[in-house]
């Protein structure tokens, strides 16, 4: 660090020139809205008003570049939340085995609350999913409320 590049008071802090390379990063202003309010081009619009290579875009899916480089898993995403959420209720409903093959007891209070979660979910993200996923989580819904009704009911003949 040169001298000449020190702030005055010498607090050891480098300022770098516009012409610097030499931090190897890059600052990149991703807000939705520029500086004067007006709202700035979404990438697909920048990747075509830019020329050039790398105008194209990754050469990986999206799903490729966020994957786990150890498992080669991809990321977790909606169909995996409704997937991890909906296999709860149903250990919590007793229609899953446990880990070793043992039947779980029926817990229909949490049960309830984790089918009230994905009901959540679904109230939320509306008109924000894909078909699938739409249609994904009303199946699941529609399964799980099904199942709930049907162990509700063998619980209570159960009991009397």
């Amino acid at each position: 660090m040169s001298a000449s590049r020190l702030p005055p008071g010498g607090n050891g802090v480098r300022m770098l020139d516009d012409n610097d390379e030499t931090s190897g990063f890059k600052v990149v202003d991703r807000r939705a809205f520029k500086e004067d309010g007006e709202p700035r081009p979404s990438e697909p619009e920048k990747a075509q008003l830019s020329e050039g290579p790398a105008a194209a875009g990754p050469a990986e899916a999206p799903e490729e570049m966020f994957s786990d480089q150890a498992t080669g898993e991809a990321p977790s995403g909606f169909a995996t939340l409704v997937s991890y959420l909906s296999t709860t209720a149903m250990f919590q409903l007793g229609l899953l085995p446990g880990p070793g093959g043992e039947r779980l007891p029926v817990d229909l209070v949490n049960a309830r609350m984790t089918i009230d979660l994905l009901d959540v979910l679904q109230e939320k993200t509306e008109g924000n999913l894909t078909e699938n996923e739409s249609r994904l989580l009303d199946e699941v819904l529609y399964e799980l409320r099904l199942s709930f009704v049907e162990v509700q009911k063998r619980a209570t003949q159960a009991t009397k």
